[in-house]
Formats: C-alpha cells, sequence, structure tokens
C-alpha cells in the first residue's frame, strides 16, 4: 500500500467528472482498492472451507488474490477513461506476451494493459519479491489473477490435484466479482444515488465451488440468486443514472477535443515509473495551464449544453450536421450499457436441488436484459443554445 505506484491513486478519483453532478463523487480509486480487497478477502474466507486446501496453500492463494484485487486498477489514467485515448501503443510498453491480450501490437494501451506493466515491470514488482517470494508468491502470479492467463514456470494455482485459478480470477474480475461488489456501493454512497444497494453479506455467505474436469470454478447457492439478481439490476441502473450521466459524458467529449486539437500538449508516457507522476492533479494543472479552447472550457466549466436527450442516433447526427450548417457546433455522444459481460468470462454455476446450473441459463434477467441501453444525446454551444432550440424546432 505504501508503494508509489498504489500511492498514485490517492489522486485519481473513482468516477472522473461525475462530481459535476454530484457533488459528494470525490472518492478515489486508492479506496476502491481497498475496499475491494476487504471484499475479496471475506470472500476467500468464505469459500475457503468448502475448497480443502492445504494450509499452506490457503495462505498463499488468499494473500496472491489480496493482492491481485488491491492492484486491479493500478494503470487507470487521470480523470477517466477519455485519458485512454491518448496513451501510446501498447507495444512501446512491452507488456511480457504471456499476459497480453492477444488484439495485435498496434491498439492503443488501456488501463489494463499498464496495470500489468506496473505489476511485473516496476518498483512494485521487486517489492513484492522481497516481501512475499518466501511465501511461493512472485509477480506473475498476481498479474495472472488480474489477467486471467497462467504465468510462465511452475504452476502456482494447483491444489490437491485441482486448478484454482478460474475460482480466483472469478473474484478479482467475473460475473459476481470483489471489484463490483465494492464499487457499486461505495459508488451509490458518496454519489447520493439508491441504485447500487444489494445484500452483499447474504450473497458471500452463499458462495460455493464447482469442480469441472478438474478446474474449481464459483458457485452460488440457489437460494441467493435473488440477490445476484438485485445485484446485476443496481449495476445497470448505477451505469444509466450515475456513470452515464449527461454532465459526465459531456465533460469527456470536451476533455477528447482537448487531446485531438492541443497538439500533444499532454500525453502519457509509456515508461511506468514515469507514469506514476500523471494523476488527476497533473492533468487538472495542464488544462489550466493550457491556451487551448476546449481545456478553457473544462477548467471553467463551460460545458455543452444538453439539448436532447435519448434521441434516435442518426437523427442526432442530422440534427448536429443543420446546425454546423448554421455556424452552431454540437457534439452528438451514444452511450451503451449492458447489464452483464455473461459468456465473455468463466460461467458462475448456480448450485439448485437438481444439480448445478450455468446462471445464464438459471435467471431470465440475461434474456430480458440481452440488449445494451443505449442512450444518446445532442450538446450544443452554450452560448447558442436558444438559437439551437428554434433552429430545431424544439
Amino acid at each position: 500500500m505504501d508503494s508509489p505506484q498504489y500511492q498514485r491513486l490517492r489522486n485519481v478519483k473513482q468516477l472522473g467528472f461525475a462530481d459535476l453532478a454530484f457533488p459528494g463523487a470525490t472518492h478515489t480509486r486508492y479506496a476502491h482498492g481497498l475496499g475491494a480487497m476487504a471484499v475479496a478477502t471475506k470472500v476467500f474466507d468464505a469459500l475457503a472451507p468448502r475448497l480443502e486446501l492445504e494450509p499452506a496453500d490457503k495462505d498463499r492463494f488468499r494473500q496472491t488474490l489480496r493482492l491481485a484485487v488491491l492492484f486491479h486498477d493500478l494503470g487507470h489514467a487521470p480523470i477517466s477513461h477519455a485519458t485512454e485515448r491518448i496513451m501510446p501503443p501498447v507495444s512501446a510498453l512491452n507488456v511480457p506476451a504471456w499476459a497480453a491480450r492477444d488484439s495485435g501490437a498496434d491498439r492503443r494501451a488501456d488501463h489494463e494493459d499498464y496495470t500489468l506493466k506496473l505489476v511485473l515491470d516496476s518498483g512494485l514488482a521487486a517489492e513484492i519479491r522481497q516481501r512475499f517470494s518466501a511465501r511461493g508468491i512472485e509477480p506473475s502470479h498476481v498479474a495472472a489473477l488480474i489477467c486471467g492467463r497462467p504465468p510462465p514456470g511452475p504452476y502456482p494455482f494447483k491444489s490437491n490435484g485441482r486448478d484454482l485459478l478460474p475460482i480466483l480470477r472469478q473474484v478479482v474480475s467475473g460475473e459476481l466479482d470483489a471489484d463490483r461488489m465494492d464499487y457499486l456501493q461505495r459508488d451509490s454512497f458518496f454519489t447520493g444515488v439508491n441504485y447500487g444497494k444489494f445484500d452483499a453479506d447474504w450473497i458471500i455467505q452463499n458462495l460455493e465451488s464447482v469442480e469441472r474436469e478438474g478446474k474449481v470454478h464459483l458457485a452460488l447457492q440457489q437460494r441467493a440468486v435473488f440477490a445476484f439478481e438485485d445485484f446485476l439490476l443496481s449495476r445497470y441502473h448505477m451505469f444509466l443514472s450515475v456513470y452515464f450521466h449527461y454532465a459526465s459524458v459531456g465533460y469527456e467529449q470536451l476533455l477528447q477535443r482537448y487531446y485531438d486539437t492541443s497538439g500533444g500538449e499532454y500525453s502519457l508516457p509509456s515508461d511506468p515509473d514515469e507514469y506514476l507522476q500523471h494523476d488527476d492533479v497533473t492533468l487538472t494543472s495542464a488544462l489550466r495551464a493550457s491556451k487551448n479552447p476546449w481545456a478553457t472550457r473544462i477548467v471553467k466549466r463551460q460545458g455543452f449544453r444538453m439539448l436532447i436527450d435519448g434521441g434516435n442516433p442518426d437523427e442526432l447526427k442530422e440534427n448536429e450536421r443543420a446546425l454546423a450548417d448554421a455556424g452552431i457546433d454540437s457534439f452528438t455522444t451514444v452511450s451503451r450499457g449492458v447489464l452483464s459481460h455473461y459468456g465473455k468470462e468463466v460461467t458462475l454455476w448456480v448450485k439448485t436441488q437438481r444439480g448445478e446450473v450455468p446462471i445464464g441459463e438459471y435467471t431470465p434477467l440475461y434474456e430480458r436484459y440481452a440488449e445494451a441501453a443505449t442512450i444518446a444525446r445532442l450538446y450544443v454551444e452554450p452560448e447558442r443554445a436558444d438559437e439551437a432550440r428554434r433552429l430545431l424546432s424544439l
């Protein structure tokens, strides 16, 4: 926790520009990492008696999991996901091949790539080795739980002939992970909305494991499925009410315009040690010092005004063109939120009296919310908002 890699997160807000709409939403990824680690610890301690682990394996898995969840957000860029658009190509980071996602060396890096780089190839890696190698824990083991891919060398996640990587990975990132269980409740509390609440204690008390072909997966008792459904809906509603709030979305667009028009005035380095110097304070200082008009708008809180909320994206684009013909600056945003990424992650199982069933087959929520919720909005320069309304007959 005292490493500079983790301390940097004290100055990276969890919700970016959300505090412009929700004044209390100034909490940090530093606090979220601690909270997620606490949740992961509760989850592991609830599961451990059912896993029949050797004592040494139990201690090692528990500590590796705690480190992975604590560090899962290390690579997040300043203010918001919008800043990822100025990250360098992933090839510049030289993330080890076994940990890197196979999506082409030409793609732009994202926060997950930086997280793996910081865990595997920075002063933090040396710190992990110094403190935990004697307990059989290496930086590659922590990174393996973060990325979900086996590390090189002797396989560290087997106990009594069973592979525990799937279930440990699911606690870090999965259909029912410690990350979401913490940030939903934390974001709900600090924003003051009522949508992110669910019975986490009941879910944790009813966690189980399922073994398939020597691999151990996460499972949930049938009686807690209603709480899991509430958890899914909480996430869905938080996207619509908080994560896709029009104020945050509008200012993220202004930040993108700043990046696109400032000629590289602010950029993110590929070197992990230099990256530690970049947080919300650094970016805010750059915006304040800039003469770029989009930076000035952000600093002075002169955001574009939302003109249409929830329209058809194609129709909004037509409106945008009509406004451009009249010399009025505007932009269209499209935000998409899905209930779940089910099918892209390791399956969560449900234990019933008739056997074990994949969660997607057990609850009808996946089918009901299969389509992504899409919110399209039209924003216009505030100085000419009234003129734009008259032009579009709003």
